[in-house]
């Protein structure tokens, strides 16, 4: 029910990825839905997020975001508002950030040190529009983060238009990110449409910015339809929530 990152996060990290068994949601959301915004019984949702809690043994609840495909990075805060921005950042311990996802790249990030934590929404509109970069700007040396890209769209089912290529080129700061950019997608059958490496980018992003140790970055989310939810697949469905906190 829940994939604990593969990484060499300090021992003081913890992180954790839900998947879709195991919870109260019903019919298209079915099981484990952490997504308040999908049309799914509030009530199961609750449980879901009760259960989540309770199992990773969380003393505070998580930082739970209002997502909208942008670039706001916030602080989290043990407050138990829902804060709209796409990632959220803490030094608190026992505080998890938290973003949903569903094809959508969660990215979690972690200075080598143990002192602070970040969680990502990496939805290509997001992810182009520099949301690592500036969540990476609440650390005090990027080059001393390492990051774990969990489970997402993988390239083979990622179709997008040219728009998605083009925003990508204009959001690249070197030669070098660039060429890895034009390396991450291959030419549709359909005119003007390209397969999209949303994990090739996102390496390209951090990269870019001086993170060097990633993990992850294995998983497809439509492919998996036991495992995982796809918006692209399915169209109606629930979320998984990826979390990291300190301890």
């Amino acid at each position: 029910m829940i994939i604990t990152p593969d990484w060499s996060a300090p021992q003081n990290v913890r992180a954790a990825i839900t998947c879709r068994e195991g919870g109260m949601s019903q019919g298209v959301y079915s099981t484990w839905n952490m997504g308040t915004h999908v049309q799914d019984d509030a009530e199961a949702v609750i449980e879901n997020r009760k259960k989540l809690i309770a199992q990773l043994q969380l003393k505070k609840n998580p930082q739970w975001l209002e997502q909208i495909h942008g670039n706001k990075v916030v602080e989290a805060v043990d407050d138990q508002r829902v804060r709209t921005a796409d990632a959220c950042f803490t030094r608190e311990t026992g505080l998890a950030c938290a973003v949903m996802t569903a094809d959508c790249l969660p990215v979690l990030l972690c200075d080598t040190q143990g002192t602070q934590v970040a969680a990502v929404h990496c939805g290509w509109r997001s992810l182009s529009q520099s949301i690592l970069e500036k969540t990476l700007q609440q650390f005090a040396d990027p080059t001393q983060v390492m990051a774990y890209l969990g489970p997402a769209i993988s390239k083979q089912h990622f179709e997008v238009g040219i728009d998605v290529l083009e925003a990508f080129f204009e959001s690249s700061k070197t030669s070098e990110q660039t060429d890895q950019i034009a390396a991450a997608f291959t030419p549709s059958k359909r005119p003007l449409y390209f397969y999209a490496d949303i994990y090739a980018l996102a390496r390209a992003e951090l990269n870019g910015l001086g993170v060097h140790q990633i993990f992850g970055g294995n998983e497809c989310t439509f492919a998996n339809k036991e495992r995982f939810y796809s918006y692209r697949r399915d169209g109606i469905t629930g979320r998984m929530a990826s979390l990291i906190w300190l301890v």
